[in-house]
């Protein structure tokens, strides 16, 4: 069986019905993507966990990496004006899977709420519009910084109004490149980082089990997450540091150059050289609200991360 083509930028998904994928368009024409609705078969009853409560299958993982060998990561491209001041207004939009079941909703520019319903298996939300965009923000072209962020005030997870149906869910907080494979949590594959609640492991471009990190995410507990790309002493690097907080202060960084070695993980399409979309992943039942605007963060942006 093929892997699922790449939903972004309109691709269509032709794994069942055997339509041709269409070419991605450009940045320009972002208002025009849209996603299918599309059944996927239900997951093996065997599964193999890849964070401490996930319900991630090895068929869901095999099926992934089926996909990332298929779909190589999108070369940049350089954005519009119109499509920059976008981004630069934080007026981003969740990209909707086929597998995500529970409710969206923008309550303003850049403000997300939503939750997911019970039994939802892993699904991955985007932005529809990199916040980094690798020809325009990378500082090998600036010679500035560029720093990227957003929080989630995490509301529920498992079903907290309704005892009868409380199960084990979970949340995470990271970026990926695309394409991406929609049905796995950010840092799970190639051109991905997260950091899960379930058990506070950071995952970098790693199927296999992640690092400790920080602590489990508490409910009530907004969470953030930033990468900062500073130019390198060696020109044809960028230095990139990745933060996390928790209600406002900053708990804990690292290096992504501390990645580097390829048995864990790697960091391939995260140095700069590629654009990165903000994510979030879910399972279970989780209620959740997206912060993308500055003005309502709790954390303060520092300059010396």
């Amino acid at each position: 069986m093929p892997p699922d083509s790449p939903p972004d930028y309109a691709y269509a998904i032709a794994s069942s019905a055997n339509r041709p994928l269409e070419a991605p368009p450009s940045y320009q024409h972002w208002q025009e993507c849209t996603l299918e609705e599309e059944s996927l078969p239900p997951p093996p009853a065997a599964g193999f966990l890849y964070s401490s409560t996930g319900n991630a299958s090895s068929d869901d993982a095999l099926r992934a990496h089926e996909f990332c060998d298929t779909f190589p990561l999108q070369p940049p491209e350089e954005p519009s004006a119109a499509v920059y001041r976008i981004v630069e207004r934080n007026d981003l939009s969740p990209v909707q899977p086929p597998e995500f079941h529970g409710n969206l909703h923008i309550a303003q520019r850049g403000h997300w709420t939503g939750f997911t319903r019970f039994g939802s298996r892993d699904c991955l939300l985007t932005t529809n519009l990199p916040l980094y965009f690798s020809l325009v923000d990378s500082p090998r072209h600036t010679n500035k910084a560029k720093l990227i962020y957003f929080e989630v005030k995490l509301l529920g997870l498992g079903g907290r109004f309704n005892s009868r149906s409380i199960e084990t869910s979970g949340f995470s907080i990271g970026y990926v490149a695309k394409p991406y494979p929609s049905w796995r949590s950010p840092g799970w594959e190639r051109g991905s980082l997260g950091v899960f609640s379930d058990d506070g492991c950071r995952f970098v471009n790693d199927s296999w089990g992640g690092k400790s990190f920080t602590s489990e995410f508490r409910e009530g507990e907004t969470v953030g997450l930033g990468m900062a790309f500073r130019q390198s002493c060696e020109r044809s690097r960028v230095d990139v540091t990745v933060f996390f907080t928790r209600d406002g202060q900053q708990v804990g960084t690292w290096d992504l150059a501390e990645e580097r070695d390829a048995e864990s993980g790697g960091t391939e399409g995260l140095e700069g050289d590629f654009d990165l979309y903000g994510a979030i992943g879910l399972f279970g039942m989780v209620e959740f609200d997206v912060q993308f605007n500055p003005a309502h963060w709790l954390w303060t942006p520092q300059e010396n991360i």
